[in-house]
């Protein structure tokens, strides 16, 4: 099996899948701030119909109730999940517009919550793509790709045994050329301190353009200014060309370091939408950001009640290309 391998997030969409908060257990206080992010950050991809199709996928009946109060522009899809973390449970969409459907395992094992296994294939289903069962296990938020057939990773998360043990780094390589056609694998070290995905990339490094990555620039008493450091080196090794934003440095919740970056941000057809957190860095990281994308709006919202949960608004979303 061969594939067109995605194309980069910049290019077309016709739509996007967003995850809707839909489990007060899981949530608890911050279910409607949460909720009400998540329909700002929809708000702000749909553009008043400039953008494009929002896709607001809930849980049940009463999730799906409040997104149309609260988001009356998106279409809305029930379908039943753990959580509202699609790009890492849903399908991933090739350039010939054909779905890839990987393993899910609670990001090794760690949140086992019914419905993110299989809420990927419902999704190809209901929207008539074509979709391919991979047998391995692959998160959307461990590999950022540029279009051409490059894509970036990192070992934390990709060769973690917690993942695929019996699967090598060759082995790794070989189903990222197979089932997603990637051309080239850039390997990067560890993610950020404390990201509970294993290091996922998309808090690290994205692509802004072909053979171009965006990553952090370390701000003061920032935790994870060596992971910044190694990535860089490692993608000026690659021959990667490489931009950086600020970080919004040690972001604090309840005392404990989180993995909060600017980084998961999500690039739609009209807008680029900014995770932001109250820090110092928040309006230097929106003006560098709307400098590599100057033919679309960025916009920076806060995702204090998202980044609860553990991710932002690129966690929360994934793209069907046009």
């Amino acid at each position: 099996m061969s594939a067109a391998p995605p194309p980069a997030e910049w290019s077309a969409h016709a739509a996007v899948w967003i995850g809707f908060p839909s489990h007060a257990e899981l949530w608890q206080d911050d279910l409607e701030p949460a909720r009400e992010e998540v329909a700002a950050f929809a708000r702000a991809i749909h553009a008043e119909g400039r953008g494009e199709t929002v896709v607001l996928v809930c849980a049940d009946s009463e999730a799906a109730d409040a997104a149309r109060a609260l988001a009356p522009f998106a279409d809305i899809e029930v379908q039943p999940f753990g959580d509202i973390w699609l790009r890492d449970t849903g399908p991933i969409v090739t350039g010939d517009g054909s779905a890839r459907l990987f393993r899910f395992n609670g990001w090794g094992g760690k949140y086992d919550l019914p419905g993110d296994d299989t809420v990927g294939a419902r999704l190809a289903e209901a929207r008539g793509l074509a979709a391919t069962a991979c047998d391995w296990v692959l998160e959307g938020g461990a590999i950022d790709g540029d279009g051409t057939g490059t894509v970036v990773t990192t070992e934390q998360c990709l060769l973690n045994r917690n993942r695929n043990p019996d699967l090598t780094r060759d082995g790794v390589e070989q189903r990222l050329r197979d089932d997603l056609g990637f051309t080239r694998v850039v390997w990067l070290g560890e993610g950020l301190l404390n990201d509970h995905t294993d290091g996922h990339v998309d808090n690290l490094a994205r692509f802004v353009a072909p053979g171009r990555v965006a990553i952090p620039a370390p701000a003061d008493n920032d935790p994870n200014w060596q992971v910044y450091a190694h990535a860089r080196r490692d993608l000026t090794a690659a021959g990667l060309e490489v931009v950086t934003i600020p970080s919004p440095g040690r972001v604090l919740r309840d005392e404990e370091v989180v993995p909060a970056s600017y980084m998961n941000f999500y690039i739609g057809n009209a807008a680029v939408v900014v995770p932001l957190y109250g820090s110092d860095n928040d309006q230097a990281a929106v003006a560098a950001i709307q400098a590599l994308f100057p033919d679309r709006e960025v916009t920076g919202l806060r995702a204090d009640a998202i980044l609860t949960g553990g991710g932002s608004f690129h966690c929360i979303s994934q793209q069907v290309p046009a």
